[in-house]
């Protein structure tokens, strides 16, 4: 076989496994999964890859800069803040603080609103019109602003900050926003699904209307569930960083991404790793779970798949 003809294999065969990988990245969410699988193992692991504990300072360090600028140091991959604590450390922790706050919210928001949206479109007439206006009601209000109020009532004290209203609260805060999204899409799925004839048949077989909502019809609106909980995750990581940068979180000095933000504002100019790194952070794990949620719906919905 002649050298032109190996030459003309070799490059239809490297042409081939190049349209192949670039359709498996297509077809799945490679790219955002590693990034997202690397984040999460990250901060899960984070007491064994940090350097140092998140609250442990050095006032000799402060303000270093990450490695690859003049003065950074190996010791601290990514600088130092103002006090000297390292910032590598203080994301990892902060990130474990934030990813929990934001998934015990999501559950939190995930039952109580497909719970409502099942209620809402099985039952209909008045349950379903009360239901319905206060969703109505709440997606007109503006969040930041009833947030700050709660927190300041839950704190008993009007005329004091806001700062440090703990992990607890901030939860609530975020079941708060995601309950809604889940109302009105789980009551248009339930709408069509109380119609099926195998609802109808467990009605006249004498299936209780607990059994109905949770056994037949909850199956049915998964899919639906499942793509707003990972489309909202990262609303939800956007919205925990927003209160924290506000002073509404776990209480200093226990680190999150937003207050790590938060702390770094006033060294933008000659510090700007501070704020930079946790924002980064939160860039790349919103990031992901967009394209991962952006995926998640392609697949569940035919009409929307491209390959």
């Amino acid at each position: 076989m002649s050298q032109e003809v190996l030459d003309s294999l070799t490059g239809a065969t490297r042409r081939n496994i190049f349209v192949e990988s670039w359709a498996f990245i297509r077809r799945w969410p490679v790219i955002p999964g590693v990034i997202l699988i690397v984040l999460v193992v990250s901060v899960a692991f984070a007491p064994v890859l940090s350097p140092q504990g998140p609250l442990e300072n050095n006032l000799r360090d402060r303000l270093l800069p990450p490695i690859g600028f003049e003065g950074g140091q190996w010791s601290h991959p990514l600088g130092t803040d103002p006090i000297g604590r390292d910032l590598l450390s203080r994301v990892l922790y902060g990130g474990r603080i934030s990813i929990m706050v934001a998934i015990v919210a999501m559950v939190v928001g995930t039952f109580v609103g497909v719970t409502l949206g099942l209620i809402a479109g099985y039952f209909g007439k008045i349950v379903d019109e009360i239901i319905m206006r206060i969703v109505d009601i709440w997606f007109a209000l503006p969040f930041l602003m009833v947030a700050l109020l709660i927190a300041v009532m839950l704190r008993g004290d009007s005329n004091s900050s806001v700062a440090g209203t703990g992990a607890p609260t901030l939860m609530v805060l975020l079941a708060l926003i995601v309950w809604s999204s889940y109302v009105r899409y789980v009551r248009a799925e339930v709408l069509s699904l109380k119609e099926r004839d195998y609802i109808q048949l467990a009605k006249v077989a004498g299936a209780s209307t607990f059994r109905i909502l949770f056994w037949h019809i909850l199956p049915g609106v998964i899919n639906t569930t499942l793509v707003i909980a990972t489309l909202r995750a990262g609303q939800l990581i956007l919205a925990e960083a927003s209160l924290s940068f506000l002073g509404v979180g776990v209480p200093p000095p226990e680190p999150t991404w937003g207050s790590m933000i938060s702390d770094g504002r006033e060294y933008l100019r000659d510090a700007w790793w501070v704020s930079v790194m946790p924002g980064i952070a939160i860039f790349l794990l919103v990031m992901s779970l967009n394209f991962v949620g952006d995926w998640m719906r392609d697949r569940f919905d035919p009409r929307l798949r491209q390959i």
